[in-house]
């Protein structure tokens, strides 16, 4: 791992932040277009909320006119959330934003023109059901998306956690190079590889189909929310059968959240799915990532070279080689 340079941020003390004069940034995004491909907007107010501390960051932003359309559970029918694809690969803003998560990306995965959603250049960034888009588009192109705050549960909250805005605006900006976080007891690892994952239900569930990428060597980041431990193991289970652990050169596990244990547990716990994970994988295990159900998440491109090195219960995730 290369020494640390300038444009580093440090997630072990609440809110570090990076004194670093941005000399000349390779990319200077300015608008966001935010869609909602996935569960209906509950509350337009809090979109409103969204945008403001959006343009108080500096981006511009524009709602796709089927953003807070409701269908059943959705945000519009299958096809009306297909178009509002379409129509975010044809305006002017660089980045598309997801306003929430929820659930409907799988549904309409394969009627995505994801080489069209790979020309369009558009950085796209949601969560939790936004990794099928992000996987999907990974396995279909190879094309690197990114995964972080979304509108709806990040940008609209009363308080917003001022690392996360700043994570985001840095990696849209291509200006954060390493990302470095307190990870107790990891394994020794100093590897690189392709940086890929997201939410562990989203990821396993794709698992069989076009849409599961195919990365050898990688290094592989999960979160979930509202799993218990066991159901958390049963899905890793299904991806280590699948072979798919296997192939990675390191695993990196971020929140695991929002889940109940049972008297019946009998001491099993999160902690114990970790053990399995290292005993039974044989692949180097990273702890503390902050990125999940959480406040405080970074920006992570999916698709895209990174590094990972621990050391001395630190872990430093390179998303930027220094020139």
């Amino acid at each position: 791992m290369p020494h640390q340079h300038d444009h580093t941020h440090d997630c072990t003390h609440g809110h570090a932040h990076d004194d670093a004069v941005h000399e000349h940034s390779h990319r200077n995004p300015e608008g966001i277009y935010l869609i909602s491909p996935s569960s209906a907007v509950a509350d337009a107010a809090v979109l409103d909320v969204a945008r403001e501390r959006l343009k108080a960051m500096g981006f511009k932003t524009s709602v796709d006119k089927t953003a807070l359309e409701v269908h059943e559970r959705f945000a519009g029918t299958d096809k009306q959330r297909v178009a509002a694809v379409n129509r975010a690969l044809k305006q002017k803003w660089p980045i598309v934003m997801a306003t929430r998560g929820g659930y409907g990306l799988s549904r309409i995965l394969h009627q995505i023109d994801w080489k069209a959603v790979a020309d369009s250049g558009k950085l796209f960034i949601g969560h939790s059901d936004f990794t099928a888009f992000n996987l999907a588009l990974l396995a279909q192109t190879g094309a690197t998306s990114y995964t972080g705050p979304a509108a709806i549960p990040d940008f609209g909250q009363k308080s917003m956690d001022d690392l996360t805005a700043d994570l985001f605006a840095e990696v849209m900006r291509e200006e954060l190079e390493v990302l470095s976080f307190e990870s107790p007891g990891s394994d020794p690892v100093d590897a690189r590889g392709i940086l890929w994952g997201g939410n562990l239900a989203m990821l396993a569930s794709l698992v069989g189909t076009p849409f599961m990428p195919s990365v050898k060597g990688g290094i592989l980041f999960l979160e979930d929310v509202g799993e218990h431990p066991y159901r958390v193991e049963r899905m890793l289970t299904q991806l280590l059968h699948a072979g798919v652990l296997a192939s990675q050169q390191a695993i990196v596990l971020g929140r695991f959240t929002e889940y109940r244990l049972a008297a019946h547990d009998n001491g099993y716990s999160m902690d114990s799915v970790v053990s399995w994970l290292r005993s039974s994988s044989k692949v180097p295990v990273v702890t503390g990532l902050p990125y999940g159900h959480v406040k405080l998440k970074a920006t992570l491109p999916i698709g895209a070279m990174a590094g990972i090195a621990t050391e001395d219960d630190m872990a430093y995730l390179l998303l930027r080689e220094h020139h």
